[in-house]
């Protein structure tokens, strides 16, 4: 995809998010989160990095029914979709900067828009974080470049994501000690 394909790809998931949000669709939110973390890999943009974070937020928040923990859920949808609505202006004017100002606004508003639940809320931005960040190393970005992206440590990500091993199946079998021998005995000779 060039450049327009793209950020005509981020408006309509950004649409999109606004759409599921307002339908509480967790399984919508978590799909655009995934498609938004394919993308991110390809252009490594803080914007569609926070986007994924948010959206698969937003889906585990609706999916373990926590919205209706917070005291004002339908506010802050309506807040929300409007920080989500001038992103997606600003970033249809090639507005780069108040677009990412208009994402990081909206995640502070999740944030702050817990109520009772912002433990919760917390975690699970935290671990939407990591999560995605997984993915996007999955995608062949470099551990600590990811972690960098998402702002956290390679530790974090390493522990969630697991160490990279490539397993050669035929070196993990056995061989009988008359084999060894043998092969041991034509090394040698």
């Amino acid at each position: 995809m060039n450049e327009v394909e793209e950020r005509a790809h981020i408006i309509h998931v950004l649409d999109e998010t606004r759409e599921a949000l307002k339908n509480n669709d967790s399984p919508a939110l978590k799909d655009l989160s995934n498609q938004t973390i394919h993308c991110a890999s390809c252009i490594q943009d803080t914007g569609s990095i926070i986007i994924a974070v948010l959206n698969y937020a937003l889906s585990k928040i609706i999916e373990r029914g926590k919205n209706s923990d917070m005291p004002s859920w339908k506010s802050f949808v309506s807040e929300f979709s409007e920080k989500i609505d001038s992103a997606a202006h600003a970033l249809a004017e090639e507005n780069e900067v108040k677009y990412q100002s208009e994402l990081v606004k909206a995640r502070k508003l999740l944030e702050n828009a817990a109520g009772n639940i912002k433990p919760y809320i917390h975690e699970v931005l935290r671990n939407a974080a990591i999560n995605k960040a997984s993915k996007l190393y999955e995608h062949g970005i470099s551990r600590g470049q990811t972690a960098n992206l998402l702002g956290i440590t390679q530790w974090e990500l390493s522990e969630y994501s697991g160490p990279r091993v490539e397993t050669n199946p035929e070196m993990n079998q056995k061989i009988s000690v008359n084999q060894r021998a043998q092969m041991a005995m034509e090394f040698l000779s």
